[in-house]
């Protein structure tokens, strides 16, 4: 979380020009894209292990080969582009979706279909459960961000201009938003609040961290992390409210149906964020031309 700003101080430099950006400023219009990808990513996810049948062990291996394409091609970009980088955020959310579910579940009947007796082809899952493989996701991001604190890099998105800090904040993002799955399904799950239930809790939270905003001692980059892990257990929590049964909570509006509405509610947003993108770009010019 972190304030809006048009233009700011590191877009432009002493000479006139403007740094070209990589990365999306932070506005409540990034949030919402954010909840909207990592929604769709939690019913696009089930869509192809569960109601496909594809199973978590193949529609995860699957699914990170697409992400390792849209992040090559967010890399190789010169600039920051709202559809290359959305995708790659959706890449993550779905993969995330199924590699949680790979590392959580297992072949006992309370993950599949009525009558189903496996669920695709290869393992259908460690078996971890929710607690373990939260731990290990945590420490697996806790010691990104060591290796990032390290580097000297800084962590707000904004001023992240290099293939390396690319590099570091796409791996938190893959890990956060696989940890976030976990989180989400455990609310869902196992916590006894149901999908509703879990969805408002988050909510709660996120409206503590924007409480906490003003407030001088907490870095406002703490609260974006923390913000962004969050915002994938509210978007697990979200599409499976969507998609599940009625008799368990949800409103049984299915995975394809729900799936093909966020996807177009994601492409128009994206639409929006390109047109605001180039808008802020001319001014960018037109101030570099002032003080040239």
């Amino acid at each position: 979380m972190e304030k809006s700003e048009a233009l700011t101080e590191q877009d432009v430099v002493g000479t006139g020009a403007y740094v070209v950006k990589k990365l999306p400023e932070v506005t409540l219009a990034f949030w919402i894209m954010k909840i909207a990808a990592t929604t769709l990513g939690e019913t696009a996810g089930d869509l192809f292990a569960q109601t496909l049948g594809l199973g978590y062990f193949l529609t995860t291996v699957a699914l990170f080969l697409i992400f390792v394409v849209t992040l090559v091609v967010q890399l190789r970009s010169k600039r920051y582009n709202p559809f290359f980088y959305w995708t790659v955020i959706l890449s993550t959310s779905m993969a995330g979706t199924t590699m949680s579910d790979f590392m959580n579940r297992d072949a006992s009947a309370k993950y599949l279909s009525v009558g189903a007796t496996s669920l695709g082809w290869g393992p259908q899952g460690l078996g971890l459960g929710y607690p373990v493989g939260a731990a290990i996701l945590v420490s697996i991001l806790a010691a990104i961000f060591v290796v990032w604190r390290f580097t000297g890099m800084t962590f707000v998105i904004r001023d992240i201009t290099t293939l390396r800090g690319e590099a570091l904040f796409w791996s938190a993002i893959l890990v956060s938003n696989t940890l976030g799955t976990s989180m989400g399904d455990f609310l869902s799950d196992s916590s006894g609040l149901g999908y509703l239930g879990g969805a408002l809790l988050v909510c709660a939270l996120l409206g503590v961290l924007l409480a906490l905003m003003p407030v001088p001692v907490v870095p406002n980059v703490v609260l974006f992390w923390i913000a962004f892990v969050l915002t994938r257990p509210l978007g697990a929590t979200a599409g499976d409210f969507l998609t599940k049964p009625i008799a368990k909570g949800g409103l049984d509006l299915g995975t394809t149906g729900s799936s093909a509405v966020l996807f177009a509610v994601l492409i128009g947003l994206m639409g929006y964020a390109r047109v605001q993108e180039r808008r802020n770009t001319v001014r960018r010019v037109e101030v570099a031309a002032r003080n040239s």
